[in-house]
């Protein structure tokens, strides 16, 4: 990831290691897991929505550069990009578990 003074990364992703566990988990829990890890990968997306709104305000009245504003757009537009293609390759995966026969 890249990282920079004045840029803060991206966060779309939480940390992936807090993730991975050694013991056995029942299906319920990686259920939750997963269920966790969306729902903070996708609270990430609504915050660089929010910093980009944050970044215009703030360029609307003169305190930040047009870059940070061109900046701050391309991390939210990337994540949202990265979210959408995320979205379809589950909505694949269920569909491959829907056509297998039991």
């Amino acid at each position: 990831m890249i990282t920079n003074s004045m840029i803060s990364p991206v966060g779309l992703l939480p940390n992936i290691n807090a993730l991975q566990t050694t013991k056995e988990t029942t299906p319920a829990e990686a259920t939750e897991s997963f269920a966790t890890f969306l729902k903070s990968a996708i609270d990430g997306v609504a915050a660089q929505e929010q910093n980009v709104h944050k970044v215009n305000d703030q360029f609307l009245i003169g305190e930040v550069d047009e870059n940070k504003v061109i900046i701050a757009a391309t991390q939210a537009e990337l994540s949202l990009s990265l979210t959408a293609q995320v979205r379809n390759k589950v909505i694949e995966a269920y569909q491959e578990i829907m056509r297998m026969q039991m």
